[in-house]
């Protein structure tokens, strides 16, 4: 938590230093998301030339740790971030002035089937009480993966605080847990099939299928400043996102062709599991489980009002 709100006030110190963005439609944006699958519909519309269609150039930016995406935003490195429903709503939670414009990807059977716990050679996982005392790599703390495993432990009756939590990226964890840097990473497909194949470890727990869930797991996200200056500019990037997610879901071959080149991984690795559904639609009841969740955690100081952080 308290990284997290460092990384909060360098952003808003970044985007009183930079100003703010300026009025008027910005046709050039960039969208900023971490090496996984979520954001599939954003690079599809990049490589198919959705947002071309619309007038936009996008880019997209990889950035290593999700909870350093609405630091982005504010900072103006990007416009447009693809944070996971929990980063989001820390932020907003920290202060942040940040609203959800359109969804990115749902947990659902293959996106849950695709979420574990790996852990390296030397390390036997029977139980989850196992974990205790073990160095765990999350993507982010705070992080999707992150909660979603605190919330695993606590259901099964072990207390995450006995645990011990770092943040790795999704590039950094093979090579991490080769070095035995850390006991085991939370991570997903295709990097599950990717650290099997090198037979740096296996799977100690699939915590997400386990949980079965089905809320967001990533949307997209700006400042409410931008988009509230830019309401056209908006409109043409929901207008190929919709169109890009219909690919994703209906033409997985073109969905692993574009994951494989934005995250730099082998495609064969790609086509191990089927990409995350991408679902551009979203609304403040899809929220709910996650703040009580959050709460639950103790991650939240304030009560959110969600009519009030997803921008129609």
């Amino acid at each position: 938590m308290n990284r997290l709100i460092a990384r909060l006030a360098t952003a808003m110190l970044l985007a009183l230093l930079l100003g703010a963005p300026q009025a008027g439609a910005q046709n050039k944006i960039q969208v900023g998301c971490t090496a996984t699958s979520d954001c599939a519909s954003a690079m599809i519309a990049v490589d198919e030339g959705l947002f071309k269609k619309q007038g936009l150039a996008v880019e997209m930016v990889l950035i290593g740790i999700n909870s350093n995406i609405p630091a982005a935003i504010l900072s103006g490195s990007v416009q447009i971030g693809g944070p996971t429903s929990t980063v989001f709503l820390q932020a907003a939670d920290g202060g942040l002035d940040l609203v959800a414009v359109a969804g990115a990807s749902v947990m659902g059977p293959t996106s849950n089937g695709n979420i574990a716990a790996f852990v390296r050679n030397g390390i036997t996982i029977k139980e989850p009480k196992d974990f205790i005392g073990k160095k765990v790599g999350a993507p982010g703390l705070g992080a999707f993966l992150h909660v979603l495993f605190v919330k695993w432990l606590v259901e099964k009756g072990v207390d995450p605080k006995k645990v011990n939590f770092i943040e790795v990226t999704f590039p950094t964890q093979m090579d991490i847990i080769k070095s035995g840097g850390v006991d085991a990473v939370l991570t997903a497909e295709p990097f599950v099939t990717r650290m099997t194949n090198a037979g740096t470890g296996t799977v100690g727990a699939r915590y997400g299928a386990e949980l079965n869930r089905s809320e967001p797991i990533i949307f997209y996200a700006a400042s409410r400043d931008w988009a509230e200056k830019n309401p056209e500019t908006l409109r043409k990037f929901r207008a190929a996102i919709a169109e890009g997610a219909t690919i994703v879901n209906e033409t997985p071959e073109k969905a692993w062709a574009a994951i494989a080149k934005f995250t730099k991984t082998p495609i064969d690795l790609v086509r191990a599991a089927p990409p995350n559904r991408s679902d551009p639609t979203l609304k403040p009841e899809q929220l709910a489980w996650w703040i009580d969740i959050m709460a639950s955690q103790k991650m939240l100081q304030g009560k959110l009002d969600l009519t009030k952080l997803i921008l129609n």
